[in-house]
């Protein structure tokens, strides 16, 4: 081994590096600055009624860590400008909050922030057959994702592992939070990086992010407390949604779909967990 590569190496893993017989202190790379993201509506719902099912603030941590850079990046503002306006301005601090904010209210929407949900569909346009699991897909986790994602996305679920626990078993590789989050990550960088869509899109993965769905309504609402430094009340209070109602151009242009067909939840904290994907 070169003695280059073994300092790049030693550097990588915050190791001591050998020198001719001299131990040689490599400094770690510094770890990214980290801001704890606010709580959604849901999750201070939860922790007032004593709800365990709530929002861990070290999934925050979990989430800030992972974010690719491109997700930090001043260009994504394009992406991200009707949830962030101010986003190319923050630092990137304030960026992995915003995203961990993102991810919380997302999980809020879909699964209630319950890591062992999971929904099966009964409607055939939707009641797909899973490839990985060869029956039909189950919703699933925090983000409500399927074992088909790990295909498609390289997400580590484990279909032989898991298909020998039950259905709700939190050891499940696909309900573990760290997984699902970590996938999800990774499906949206694909949205916003590879196919060069915004966040809100109507052809977004997920159903609760497509603007003119009632499951979009869900999500908007777990959005009002996100970090200040977006700037984000200045355009929420202008758009019509808000208000209960899509613009006409919006829901007469939007896919058929569970989320679309589902029932409105009740409470405002009701995720809308019937959403296809």
């Amino acid at each position: 081994m070169s003695k280059i590569f073994c300092i790049m190496v030693c550097v990588a893993l915050g190791a001591p590096a050998i020198d001719g017989g001299q131990t040689q202190t490599v400094p770690a790379r510094p770890q990214p600055e980290l801001k704890p993201a606010p709580p959604t509506p849901i999750a201070i719902e939860k922790a007032e009624l004593g709800d365990s099912n709530t929002w861990n603030p070290e999934w925050d941590k979990l989430i800030e860590q992972a974010l690719p850079a491109e997700l930090l990046a001043p260009e994504r503002e394009r992406e991200v400008k009707s949830l962030c306006p101010q986003f190319k301005y923050l630092t990137d601090a304030d960026k992995r909050a915003f995203w961990a904010y993102f991810f919380q209210a997302l999980a809020g929407a879909e699964a209630g922030l319950k890591p062992t949900a999971n929904v099966r569909h009964k409607d055939p346009e939707v009641a797909v057959i899973d490839p990985v699991t060869k029956r039909v897909a189950r919703q699933e986790g925090l983000l409500q994702l399927a074992y088909m994602d790990s295909e498609r996305y390289s997400c580590d679920f484990d279909w032989q592992k898991d298909k020998e626990l039950p259905e709700n078993d939190p050891a499940r590789t696909i309900l573990q939070p760290e997984n699902n989050l970590l996938c999800g990550i990774k499906i949206l960088d694909n949205q916003l990086i590879v196919q060069h869509r915004p966040v809100l899109n109507k052809s977004s993965y997920w159903v609760t992010l497509r603007p003119g769905t009632y499951s979009f309504q869900v999500f908007w609402k777990q959005m009002a407390n996100e970090p200040d430094a977006c700037g984000a009340p200045h355009i929420r209070r202008r758009w019509p949604w808000q208000r209960g109602f899509a613009p006409a151009s919006e829901a007469a242009n939007e896919p058929k779909s569970a989320g679309a067909a589902a029932s409105a939840p009740a409470a405002m904290g009701e995720p809308a967990a019937a959403a296809a994907h």
